[in-house]
């Protein structure tokens, strides 16, 4: 009976995820494990499952809104690609309890990063002080004749790409910060071509996770019956409000979500 709800639920996921550039698998995974006693490693396969049509949707919106450097977007794919089959794999050997807590500190983790706002604000403080290392590029064209932009976030965008695969995210909770932090991306253009980004990594994560046979077709597509609707809603809005904001309710959000999964699996 509680399966009728899974698309309201994939609704408010894709909306949040839409709009702030991460697949959804911080609140999906939770969500299977907490409430439908989902299986942490099935969970996780039926995650990124669901992350491909909610990355395909929110792509085709920011498409329109010409935000997405995909240049950028496929260079980073090389590598979060493989980083995900890796991810899954090691999702099939990890115990689910060992899992769980990954997860769980992981989502703690994030949620400071988050809400204690040392990325953005003190970027552009220290911007003031070193000069222009850190200032926003002006497009895609200046981004890609930065060799050393280009090499250090193909390379750190492995682990985003690892995370994916492991516990069952898009990846763009680390891609984004990686964009704007390291390769001085506008968080706008950053958010968008995250989600493109993403289809490539959520597909590479789902092979290796359906011949381990850990997702639930089910509730995959009824998941993303909501997020697809919801990844219009976020697109649409993600330009009127206040990203500061927005990642203190995240944060709280998460915070909560990861101390329920500890609390499951401790």
């Amino acid at each position: 009976m509680m399966e009728i709800l899974l698309p309201v639920f994939g609704f408010l996921i894709g909306t949040v995820a839409s709009m702030t550039g991460i697949g959804g698998g911080v609140f999906i995974v939770p969500l299977l494990t907490l409430l439908y006693d989902v299986y942490t490693h099935q969970a996780v396969g039926t995650s990124l499952t669901t992350i491909i049509f909610t990355s395909l949707a929110s792509a085709a919106n920011y498409s329109r809104q010409k935000r997405i450097y995909y240049k950028t977007g496929l260079v980073l794919a090389t590598t979060t690609a493989p980083g995900a089959i890796l991810g899954a794999y090691l999702t099939s050997i990890t115990p689910a309890r060992i899992l769980g807590l990954i997860f769980g500190f992981f989502l703690i983790f994030i949620a400071l990063r988050m809400t204690i706002d040392f990325g953005f604000s003190r970027s552009k403080h220290s911007d003031k002080k070193k000069g222009t290392n850190n200032t926003p590029v002006s497009s895609e064209s200046a981004l890609l004749g930065s060799r050393t932009k280009i090499l250090s976030g193909a390379t750190l965008s492995f682990f985003g790409g690892l995370a994916s695969g492991l516990l069952g995210i898009g990846g763009g909770i680390l891609l984004v910060p990686i964009m704007t932090l390291v390769m001085a991306i506008p968080i706008h253009f950053a958010v968008a071509t995250s989600t493109f980004t993403m289809i490539f990594t959520s597909t590479s994560g789902v092979s290796q996770h359906y011949l381990a046979n850990n997702i639930n077709f089910e509730y995959a597509l009824l998941l993303a019956i909501g997020t697809v609707f919801g990844a219009q809603l976020g697109t649409y809005t993600s330009k009127r409000l206040s990203s500061k904001n927005l990642r203190i309710i995240f944060g709280i959000v998460l915070i909560v979500v990861g101390t329920q999964m500890i609390l499951k699996y401790i």
